[in-house]
């Protein structure tokens, strides 16, 4: 085990003793602890051909994590959601609609999202239609051996 010895607190300007006394540091797993402590070599990743294998090196700073991806997400909708609330305030003259005989008196904001929603669902229909037609083709292709 190494040791290393205690710095002292922040805001220890030499009006008390410093405590310099080695307390044991936990071994971190992959690293050797042949060498003098504190000391470059002691600290040294171990080499393959120690035996062992050696451990995964640490996440980098950039590699992204599905907690990362949740909160973009979310601070994404709100961005979008704060639009659409200025979209319906500064859009709510109300408008004369008429659809497959039906009319009916609508705030503008309001039908131009109803509109805009209803194109959304006429894609992701055919979005599914085409996912579900590879899948179809995918299972054929398998059963007839092919790759």
């Amino acid at each position: 085990m190494t040791t290393e010895p205690r710095e002292p607190l922040s805001g220890n300007h030499g009006s008390q003793p410093v405590d310099r006394q080695r307390t044991p540091v936990p071994a971190r797993p992959g690293l050797r602890q042949d060498s003098g402590a504190g000391s470059a070599a002691a600290l040294a990743p171990e080499s393959p051909a120690d035996g062992e294998p050696t451990a995964a090196p640490p996440p980098s700073a950039d590699s992204r994590t599905r907690a990362a991806a949740v909160w973009v997400a979310v601070a994404v909708s709100l961005v979008v959601l704060v639009l659409l609330i200025i979209f319906f305030i500064q859009n709510q003259d109300q408008v004369l609609v008429r659809f497959l005989g039906l009319e009916g008196s609508l705030a503008l904001g309001i039908a131009l999202f109803i509109a805009a929603v209803g194109g959304g669902i006429l894609v992701a229909l055919a979005g599914g239609a085409r996912i579900v037609q590879l899948r179809v083709q995918s299972r054929r292709a398998r059963k007839l051996g092919k790759p």
